[in-house]
């Protein structure tokens, strides 16, 4: 007689601390804090360099850039984390979970690149001081932290196939009722 898997559920099941609901509590008390000052400081950046005048060059305009990008980058992630650890529903679907993976890549790759061309301005600013204010522009501060940004999500959204192989194979795993016993016969192989 054939076994069929009657379960309809399309996500992951995050299990976590779940042997230790105490240990969760303290971990999301812990989070929530360091998720707080991490918005609060960030925000904090952004608003000081765009206030003060004297604030308004490259190294601080890529500075306030890369504040915005941990913003994105903690709240694209941290938010999910939080709901899981409180909540008793501790899952996410597959679609939020490619959603949260292309945006957390996009912006981690893109921070990358961030990182590199303040230290391209930092180096304009050491070894050429005299020529600083032409090679570093305002507008072409602005354009390339524009560009490396849509460039970024591009290729990030370009290589969204090889991201969705792997989720695909565990959804059908997961859904064959044929694989599980294979899997569980499998000789083991141990290499010496």
């Amino acid at each position: 007689m054939e076994q069929k898997n009657g379960s309809s559920f399309t996500g992951f099941i995050l299990l976590g601390f779940s042997d230790r609901p105490q240990l969760e509590l303290v971990l999301f008390v812990v989070l929530l804090i360091f998720y707080t000052f991490t918005l609060l400081g960030n925000s904090t950046i952004i608003a000081l360099s765009h206030v003060d005048p004297q604030l308004h060059t490259p190294m601080y305009f890529f500075l306030s850039n890369l504040s915005f990008l941990d913003l994105c980058y903690t709240t694209s992630i941290v938010p999910q984390f939080l709901v899981n650890l409180s909540g008793a529903d501790k899952s996410i679907s597959f679609g939020g979970c490619v959603v949260q993976l292309f945006i957390s890549l996009g912006l981690g790759s893109t921070e990358c690149i961030l990182l590199a061309v303040m230290a391209f301005d930092r180096y304009a600013a050491v070894c050429r001081p005299l020529h600083y204010t032409v090679i570093m522009h305002p507008r072409l501060c602005a354009l390339m932290a524009s560009a490396f940004m849509v460039v970024r999500f591009a290729n990030s959204y370009a290589d969204r196939r090889h991201l969705l192989l792997p989720l695909l194979a565990v959804k059908l795993t997961v859904e064959s009722t044929l694989v599980w016993p294979s899997l569980l016969n499998l000789p083991v192989v141990t290499i010496l």
